[in-house]
C-alpha cells in the first residue's frame, strides 16, 4: 500500500530530524546494514556444497571425524554466504530538502517533537 503525499513528507521530515539530532545512532546503524555480495554468496554456496560432499564421504567410508569436518566446512560456507558485504560506510549527512513540499513547515523552529505536539494540540483544539 503506497504512502500518501502527506505521509511521505512526514516520513522525510522524520528522517531529516533523525539525521540532524542523532547522527551517532545513524552512523552505527548504517555501518551494520551491508548486504551479502554476489561473490560471498557464490563462494559460500560452493563451500557448503563441498561440506556436504565431505559429510557424504565420511558416511561412505565410515569415518565420523571426516563427517564432522565436513559439517564444519558446510557451516563455514553458509556463514560466509550470509555475512554482510564489506562496503565503505556512507557519510551520515542529512538529505537536503530539494522538493518544494519538503521544506514546508520546517521554518517554525523548535524540535521535531515540539512541532508534532503543536500539530496534535491544534488538531484536538475545538476552536
Amino acid at each position: 500500500m503506497p504512502l500518501s503525499e502527506q505521509e511521505q513528507r512526514l516520513l522525510e521530515e522524520m528522517e531529516r530530524s533523525l539525521y540532524q539530532n542523532d547522527s551517532d545512532f545513524v552512523a552505527r546503524v548504517t555501518r551494520r546494514q551491508g548486504r551479502p555480495t554476489y561473490t560471498s554468496i557464490t563462494l559460500g554456496v560452493l563451500g557448503a556444497l563441498a561440506g556436504v560432499a565431505v559429510v557424504i564421504l565420511g558416511l561412505v567410508i565410515r569415518q565420523p571425524l571426516i563427517g564432522v569436518l565436513g559439517f564444519v566446512v558446510m557451516l563455514a560456507g553458509v556463514l560466509f554466504a550470509l555475512r554482510p558485504g564489506m562496503r565503505a560506510p556512507k557519510s551520515a549527512k542529512a538529505p537536503r530538502a530539494s522538493s518544494p513540499g519538503g521544506a514546508r513547515g520546517t521554518s517554525s523552529g523548535g524540535s521535531f517533537m515540539d512541532r508534532m505536539n503543536d500539530r496534535w494540540d491544534k488538531r484536538n483544539d475545538p476552536s
